[in-house]
């Protein structure tokens, strides 16, 4: 726990603060009507080899991070309901559905024409729209993500589907010719890789996990679907949408402990492509369970620490608002959150008076309230580590200087602006990934540069200044160290159509509406020497469309 003075205005402040989060939780029987509390939702079937198989198993109990006051002035917190507590077993029996669909490439899907595979995505897509309400309304209940939030979050992946279908269309199209080199004829495109095993995270349960699911399906994969921790039970409005639109085995979702089942099939051999958005500890780990590692593709979203450099000729107002925006929207549970924030030495005791009177207007509540921005949080095991590293961060010499910084009362967690934090604190170098603000000044803007260069991450940067100049000098070397400068704006993933990556312990590939297609796939070319003979060849199996792959065909 963080260490309380005996007394004065902080210790006031956090018991103050304390009992306003508990105020917010709602009272028990007096749900307001836009809570639109689901109803609960137990999942007995399971999507194996095209079946919706029934479960009469084990159940795993989903707890809402929402909870309930009592009249007795105790939480508890609301049961959403449950879905199967899988094991090996089953791990296994969808992995031989996939082995089977695959067959080696042989099989339906990956043989299937481009503007087949297609239109089973939109198919599905359709269906997905139909459902919109009921995913929505568990994405705001199973992670606690604002009503607002979590609408946009299937909107944009709608919009994603719709803008991989474009990309996919564009670029068949431009393959639909033979080129012709040196005698050599061919016609060169893109084929599938095999089974993917697909894990979210479960910060964007949806959109995050369809950015790698839809163009490894799209591409003629076949795929092994583990869904996140947190925001299961949100892919069970689904389950219909996928039996009907893809053919038998393409899609199979695995459930049970990660850590048991994962592993397993790593070790199977069958995976080439591992698609994590998660830790480097937990993708380092199932990668070495793999027993042929060169057949391996990995497609991973790790962690990130990006920092925000704040120069003295900063607009401060502008500023704050992004820095504020960007360490602690959804409660700062993004890897392209800000977590470390460089301010120069002139301006940051003016910053952080600024940056902590705006957190004071930050709303903190239920995810349904209309214009909130810190809501409950899905794992209580994290609330423990923030007041951890904080605790590390004080007994180092830094302080907690917003009011009430740091209070906590069952899910809900008042953010904790920790100043001045120095090497050696766990919050200089760790990845906090939640509602905790490390705050670093420095003289010298190679003092900023060289924190960047020495971290283990590298996905972005944030850089808030005016002198063109100074700006430039920032750039050409950070470009070589993260792969998205901001200028004067906080660090974000899209648009979708922008690559997205890192370096070093960041991530492992790239994921954008153009790369991730790319990702999922490899070129592949089919290639004879000129002559009549094989002109005669080739043209009679482009007219009697005779194969998948090699063909002229113009998809609209």
């Amino acid at each position: 726990m963080i260490p309380l003075p005996p007394a004065g205005p902080q210790a006031d402040a956090l018991a103050s603060r304390r009992q306003g989060l508990l105020a917010t939780f709602p009272v028990a029987g007096a749900m307001p009507a836009a809570a639109q509390r689901p109803a609960p939702l137990h999942q007995r079937s399971i999507l194996l080899d095209g079946q919706l198989q029934d479960w009469n198993g084990a159940m795993q109990e989903v707890l809402s991070p929402v909870q309930v006051r009592q009249a007795d002035g105790t939480l508890r917190a609301v049961v959403l309901g449950s879905y199967p507590l899988t094991g090996l077993p089953e791990a296994d029996q969808a992995l031989n559905a996939a082995c089977a669909a695959w067959d080696k490439g042989r099989g339906t899907w990956p043989t299937l024409p481009t503007a087949d595979r297609i239109r089973c995505v939109e198919t599905f897509t359709a269906r997905l729209l139909q459902r919109r309400d009921a995913i929505v309304r568990l994405i705001v209940w199973e992670i606690g993500k604002s009503l607002a939030d979590a609408g946009r979050e299937f909107d944009r992946t709608i919009e994603y589907i719709h803008a991989t279908v474009a990309d996919l269309k564009a670029m068949e199209n431009g393959n639909s010719r033979f080129e012709e080199v040196d005698g050599t004829i061919a016609q060169i495109r893109r084929s599938p890789l095999g089974i993917v095993l697909c894990m979210g995270p479960f910060n964007y349960p949806l959109n995050e996990t369809f950015t790698t699911l839809i163009p490894a399906l799209i591409m003629g994969n076949v795929v092994l679907f583990k869904p996140p921790r947190f925001g299961v039970l949100l892919y069970e409005p689904m389950l219909e949408a996928f039996r009907v639109s893809f053919p038998a085995g393409v899609l199979n979702l695995v459930y049970g402990p990660a850590h048991v089942v994962v592993p397993h099939l790593m070790a199977s051999g069958h995976v080439s492509v591992l698609a994590l958005i998660g830790t480097s500890k937990v993708a380092n780990a199932l990668k070495k369970a793999h027993p042929k590692a060169n057949r391996l593709r990995a497609v991973l979203g790790l962690e990130a620490k990006n920092a925000a450099i704040v120069l003295a000729d900063a607009d401060l107002e502008l500023t704050v608002r992004e820095c504020l925006a960007g360490a602690l929207t959804f409660n700062g549970q993004r890897c392209t959150a800000l977590k470390m924030l460089l301010v120069h030495r002139s301006i940051v005791d003016d910053f952080l008076q600024r940056f902590c009177a705006a957190l004071e207007s930050l709303k903190i509540g239920m995810p349904w309230e209309p214009g909130v921005m810190l809501t409950p949080m899905p794992d209580p095991v994290r609330i423990d580590y923030f007041e951890t590293v904080v605790a590390d961060a004080i007994a180092q010499g830094a302080q907690v200087i917003n009011p009430g910084g740091g209070s906590r009362c069952a899910t809900l967690y008042w953010p904790a602006v920790v100043y001045p934090v120095r090497p050696g604190m766990r919050l200089y170098r760790e990845e906090q990934f939640g509602p905790v603000v490390p705050v670093a000044a420095f003289d010298d803007v190679e003092e900023a540069l060289e924190y960047v260069i020495g971290a283990d991450f590298g996905q972005q940067v944030s850089v808030f200044g005016q002198d063109s100049r100074q700006i430039a000098d920032l750039i050409d070397p950070l470009v070589n160290q993260v792969c998205r400068v901001n200028l004067n704006c906080q660090c974000q993933r899209g648009p979708d159509v922008f690559p997205f990556t890192g370096r070093r312990d960041s991530a492992e590939g790239t994921l954008s509406v153009h790369d991730g297609l790319r990702a999922f796939s490899i070129r592949t070319m089919v290639a004879a020497k000129q002559g009549e003979a094989t002109r005669q060849l080739l043209d009679q199996i482009v007219r009697n469309n005779q194969s998948s792959f090699l063909n002229t065909h113009y998809i609209f």
